[in-house]
């Protein structure tokens, strides 16, 4: 009987972690691949991102991801450029392009099957934004990059991550960031600043509080959809949050 109980104490230890998220949106800015340069692509950090990409996949994860594009060019933003800000997102939104073919060549080079798809036409180089083809995409097992944002000026990659998470029907958006979580003021430079494991879209929007922008926030609120804020700096940090363990902040309903 001790032998017996044993083994199954023994099974539940070695009894694979299953992921808590079976569909999930990564939202990585443009800085996630610019690496220690400061600027641009950096082929080593890419590489690592793919790595741990391929981790999460390897559980049966369905990955979509939006990238920014902030290492290249960001938008009207852009200092020392004036530049019609309409002109400017659209820009933005190219460069968003540079970053999903990066990824997916670093993710096949991992042996993953990807599929970029752009909200802005361009047939040579991705598919065009299709709802029920990214779905399908996900569903046979693909990693589904989506660029050039929503396909409008005026909108942030978050709030274009926020809309591709409700039409997939994500169950989560991940919002990787260079900090551990959502702090109620900038972390790098206020060593006292307060963190929130977990909070509200209201108190986010009433704090004013820089986790995406406000109509980003909006969005969730109105559907329902959580937010995760985690370190992106931290290896395996993306295979934590999905395997459900206590990483980063939370943006939930009250």
């Amino acid at each position: 009987m001790a032998k017996t109980a044993a083994k199954r104490a023994l099974s539940k230890v070695v009894k694979k972690a299953e992921p808590v998220y079976s569909r999930i949106v990564l939202k990585l800015s443009g800085e996630s691949f610019q690496g220690p340069q400061g600027f641009g692509i950096h082929g080593e950090t890419i590489q690592a991102i793919a790595r741990e990409l391929k981790d999460v996949h390897a559980l049966g994860v369905q990955i979509a991801i939006m990238v920014g594009g902030g290492n290249i060019f960001r938008g009207a933003r852009q200092k020392g450029f004036e530049i019609d800000r309409a002109t400017g997102d659209y820009m933005g939104m190219l460069a968003t392009v540079i970053n999903a073919l990066a990824l997916q060549d670093a993710l096949e080079k991992e042996s993953v099957y990807t599929r970029v798809l752009s909200a802005i036409e361009m047939k040579q180089v991705a598919e065009p934004f299709i709802r029920r083809r990214a779905t399908r995409h996900l569903e046979k097992g693909r990693i589904v990059i989506f660029a050039a944002g929503t396909g409008n000026p005026y909108f942030s990659t978050d709030t274009a991550a926020a809309l591709r998470a409700m039409e997939i029907k994500a169950d989560v958006i991940l919002k990787a960031t260079r900090v551990d979580g959502i702090y109620d003021a900038d972390p790098e430079q206020v060593a006292d600043a307060k963190f929130f494991q977990q909070i509200t879209y209201r108190d986010v929007l009433h704090q004013g509080l820089k986790v995406m922008d406000s109509t980003a926030i909006s969005l969730c609120m109105d559907n329902g959809m959580p937010i995760v804020v985690f370190n992106m700096n931290t290896h395996g940090n993306i295979k934590r949050v999905v395997l459900g363990e206590r990483v980063g902040s939370t943006v939930t309903p009250a």
